[in-house]
């Protein structure tokens, strides 16, 4: 049998803080397909955003495995865990990111700017990426001059522009009034089932969560429940 997208085996993460060692994730088993939509639920601690950092290639493991589109990222060096993340994973924030003097055309083209593509193919990419966000009209538009969910939006083509098969999203709809929340809901539903991307996002809110394929509650490091959800 094939391995799973994201097959995590045993994973734990560790830290000193002070004389105490805090672990966040404990001996975690996970598979998440290809095509996915997974959101992850639990109180604050419970260790969510360790586990989507991991995921990401942000953060490494104390212990276990980790296995990301048949890659054992977690045995990768340092620089080869940052060229992977580069060509593999597009990160979603909740408060955007976003350079406020910079266009949301240069927003989207950061990602873009240390790859040897043609200025010209760079230029397409972006465009694109733009069209698949809504937001082909408001390229030369600055952070500032822009509503909440229009930032998010410019984030959203920002992680998508490199055409990464796996996005992480943290808390994205967090910042948002229920509206917006609900349009960017619905564009990282599109990207799951028109492009076949796979989304793990962290998130308090169940409305949000409602929206993924799959929730996934944590607590304290551990998987306590998993509860498949109707999609709309």
């Amino acid at each position: 049998m094939s391995l799973s997208f994201i097959q995590c085996r045993g994973l734990t993460k560790s830290y000193q803080k002070g004389n105490t060692t805090v672990t966040p994730l404990e001996n975690l088993d996970l598979d998440v397909s290809k095509g996915h939509f997974l959101a992850l639920m639990g109180p604050s601690g419970s260790g969510k955003t360790t586990l989507l950092n991991l995921i990401a290639g942000i953060d490494s493991p104390t212990s276990g495995d980790l296995h990301i589109g048949g890659t054992s990222i977690a045995q990768l060096s340092r620089g080869a865990l940052t060229d992977w993340r580069a060509r593999h994973v597009g990160y979603i924030f909740q408060l955007y990111h976003l350079v406020p003097i910079l266009s949301a055309f240069e927003n989207v083209e950061l990602p873009l700017l240390l790859s040897q593509g043609s200025r010209s193919a760079r230029r397409q990419r972006v465009e694109r990426a733009l069209e698949l966000v809504g937001l082909q009209d408001r390229a030369s538009h600055r952070p500032p001059e822009l509503s909440g969910g229009q930032e998010q939006r410019v984030a959203i083509a920002r992680a998508i522009v490199a055409d990464p098969p796996l996005l992480v999203a943290d808390e994205p709809t967090g910042d948002l009034d229920r509206e917006s929340a609900q349009q960017i809901l619905t564009l990282l539903r599109s990207l799951v089932a028109d492009h076949g991307k796979t989304i793990v996002m962290v998130t308090h809110d169940p409305k949000a969560a409602s929206a993924a394929d799959e929730t996934l509650h944590l607590e304290k490091g551990r998987l306590v429940t998993a509860q498949s959800l109707a999609t709309v």
